[in-house]
């Protein structure tokens, strides 16, 4: 089929180009650079810790080879979680639940014997298939890119883009019109078919292996990227049943006026949890995404384990691996807590869902002792707003975070966006990891009325005080500590002494809290760990946006209007409505010779 390249722009990002036509036919926003240049830094460090488990596992099984008919030495082309009690050989346990019977799992990817197969890549709503021709080209070990869309112009505009991009693309990429909801439905069966047999007999396992892996592996799908203009949990469902076990899971949400507490009722809908309007509602966002995946996750006995979640520009991005376990799973309430958030001083404090209790061997799974708050707020009286349930447990592996940003700088000239995605990867990397949501020194300040010590300072007298504080690549003001909110508020009252305020009414909620002694005497010498390495070695961490006008655009197909002005900009805006007028004023004309032609007829 023969287009005329007049009609189309080339827009190159990394070692890939695509063809976009004027009209807004198919969505692409640049402002995604940053999002696709993180995916592609977590894929490969993916595909080089995949390859690195599989080599222990190899590893290991030479090591303990002193039987021929061990399970370990058959070949396998599927994603297996081997439990350490079945590691000598497998029982058929035909009335047992084939997740339930150990707690500790060795977690496997690959063959288990021979070469890894590279992994497959779902890319379910591609829209121009920018992403999937990225994967491709850029990353290297990476096996087939499915790029699915169910607008059959964004699939013409993808499988026109793979030609465009030659050989390599047209090997790797493949573009399909169809619902991503249905197409993952579709496959978990074939994914799953050596997990399913795990506790059958060896014959059996045998027998199933040679008739079903060679016909399944090629469908084995070790991770899944959703990207949508808006919500992902209409997917989440779907997408959690099609990964392989150990494989990922990237999605991106940008619906963030949902997510932050705009609408609650529409997140709980939509999400399963409750927001609050508070400093860290974008951290909290992040954390609403990941317990509402671990739900659609444990429906299947499956969980997730994430490597890195990121708030940027305006969207939240999680990466996750999914697991299967029945027994693993038992531990999701340990890691899920609601949120009280005071309406006086914004003090927050976190209610877990569950907790265990062990007794000799045995582990019991229990409600978490509640509540942890009173009916008003110990420290200024006020009542308080409760959200969540949220994602209390760590949101970052930083040993991942370490891999993806050492990565990153190794190949900064193959990221467009390299000083954006590196700076974050940067203070990621110096956060906090068990320490949920965070506070802004600048609130407390302004829920006393005084003036705001340096974060320096502030800082000090934490660590003085025994605890831990870092920043959060969520906010610039934002601090992470381990310290209780009356040790803060103790430090905030030492502070205020050394530096008045003036008089305010009895009622406000800095003056209760003012009003009581400190129990705490706050230090505030400079520590040594008052800055990051990061802050002291003046590296930048929050960049300002590039141009203009850098945020989200308008859904594909939409007409563009003068309203869209603070999403374009105006001098877009009104290009694309002189190109409108003049449109219609050609489509005038030919309508009125048409008619004159007629006429004269």
């Amino acid at each position: 089929m023969s287009m005329d390249l007049n009609d189309y722009t080339i827009i190159k990002e990394g070692e890939a180009e695509i063809l976009m036509h004027a009209k807004n036919e198919v969505f692409f926003n640049k402002t995604q650079v940053n999002n696709r240049d993180m995916s592609i830094a977590v894929l490969r460090t993916f595909i080089s810790k995949r390859k690195q488990e599989h080599e222990a596992l190899l590893s290991k099984r030479n090591k303990n080879n002193g039987s021929s008919s061990d399970v370990e030495d058959k070949p396998n082309d599927c994603n297996i979680n081997i439990e350490k009690s079945n590691e000598q050989g497998l029982e058929e346990k035909p009335n047992e639940d084939p997740c339930t019977a150990s707690e500790e799992q060795v977690k496997i990817e690959g063959k288990a014997r021979g070469k890894l197969k590279p992994p497959r890549v779902l890319e379910a709503l591609s829209a121009s298939g920018l992403r999937a021709l990225r994967y491709a080209r850029e990353v290297e070990g990476i096996g087939q890119v499915v790029a699915l869309d169910n607008d059959k112009g964004a699939v013409e505009a993808c499988q026109r883009n793979i030609k465009f991009n030659g050989s390599v693309a047209c090997s790797k990429v493949e573009s399909h019109l169809a619902d991503a909801r249905v197409y993952m439905l579709t496959h978990p069966k074939e994914f799953d078919v050596v997990r399913d047999l795990l506790f059958y007999s060896k014959a059996t396992l045998y027998a199933h292996l040679n008739l079903h892996v060679c016909s399944t592996a090629a469908q084995v799908f070790g991770l899944v990227d959703l990207d949508p203009y808006g919500s992902p949990s209409v997917f989440l469902d779907s997408a959690v049943q099609s990964v392989v076990d150990g494989g990922m899971l990237m999605c991106t949400a940008t619906d963030m006026a949902v997510l932050c507490g705009g609408n609650g009722e529409v997140c709980y809908s939509k999400y399963g949890s409750y927001p609050l309007r508070g400093k860290y509602c974008h951290e909290m966002a992040l954390r609403i995404l990941l317990a509402c995946i671990e739900s659609h996750a444990n429906r299947y006995k499956r969980y997730i384990v994430p490597v890195l979640s990121v708030q940027m520009d305006f969207y939240v991005r999680v990466f996750v691996r999914v697991y299967t376990s029945a027994s693993a799973m038992k531990n999701t309430p340990l890691k899920l807590s609601y949120v009280y958030q005071c309406i006086g001083c914004d003090s927050f404090h976190l209610q877990p869902i569950g907790r265990t209790v062990s007794k000799n061997t045995s582990v019991r799974y229990l409600p978490g002792f509640a509540p942890v708050v009173p009916q008003e707020c110990s420290d200024c009286g006020k009542k308080f707003n409760m959200g969540g349930p949220i994602w209390s447990a760590p949101i970052h592996d930083q040993d991942w975070v370490t891999s993806i940003l050492a990565d990153v700088k190794s190949m900064k000239n193959c990221y467009p966006a390299y000083e954006r995605i590196s700076a974050v990867l940067t203070t990621i990397s110096e956060e906090l990891p068990d320490v949920p949501l965070f506070l802004s020194l600048h609130n407390l300040c302004a829920t006393l009325k005084c003036t705001s010590p340096s974060a320096v300072i502030f800082r000090s007298a934490v660590i003085n005080a025994g605890y831990q504080i870092s920043g959060t690549h969520v906010n610039p003001l934002g601090l992470k500590s381990d310290a209780p909110m009356d040790v803060i508020w103790d430090i905030m009252r030492c502070w205020v002494k050394n530096h008045p305020v003036k008089a305010q009414p009895a009622d406000q909620p800095g003056s209760v809290i003012l009003a009581k002694e400190p129990v705490l005497q706050a230090n505030f010498a400079r520590a040594v760990a008052s800055l990051s390495k990061a802050q002291a070695k003046k590296v930048a961490r929050f960049l300002p946006n590039p141009e203009r006008h850098w945020g989200p655009k308008l859904r594909a197909g939409r007409q563009i209007t003068s309203k869209h002005i603070s999403l374009l900009g105006e001098e877009a805006v009104n290009g694309c409505l002189n190109d409108q007028d003049s449109e219609r004023e050609a489509k005038r004309q030919k309508i009125e010779k048409s008619n004159d032609a007629i006429a004269e007829s």
